[in-house]
């Protein structure tokens, strides 16, 4: 009974820890006009299939060097619970946060924001991994 306990335990134990596996910030979302862009300029190719793509923080930035970097993102909290039950979306860096500051470390595109969040006007804690 008690190896059949300590299995129980750390299989709840290793299912938690693979819960956060990126790192954690907040996103908000931004809307048209997109172009030009700090990346890809005007070039209409520059955005993924479904708009699913956005700007970064200066944090995130890195010299310029976060141009074209894809980021898997998960809402895990805000107000009056806006997350889409554990989604995902995949997302294309194609800009630098055009506020400064920039309200969050990761302003979305409204499709992508749509992808996991019912509420598109707050600010949210996500989890986002290369």
């Amino acid at each position: 009974m008690g190896l059949l306990f300590m299995l129980i335990v750390l299989g709840l134990f290793c299912t938690e820890s693979r819960l956060v596996s990126g790192d954690l910030g907040t996103a908000t979302s931004y809307g048209p006009p997109y172009m030009p862009t700090t990346c890809f300029g005007s070039r209409p190719d520059q955005f993924p299939p479904m708009y699913l793509f956005v700007a970064v923080s200066k944090g995130l930035w890195d010299g310029g060097s976060a141009c074209g970097r894809l980021y898997k993102i998960r809402c895990l909290s805000g107000p009056n619970m806006p997350c889409k039950g554990g989604a995902t979306v995949e997302v294309k860096v194609v800009d630098l946060c055009r506020q400064s500051p920039c309200p969050s470390t990761i302003a979305m595109s409204t499709n992508a924001f749509a992808a996991i969040s019912h509420s598109p006007s707050i600010r949210i804690n996500i989890e986002y991994a290369q």
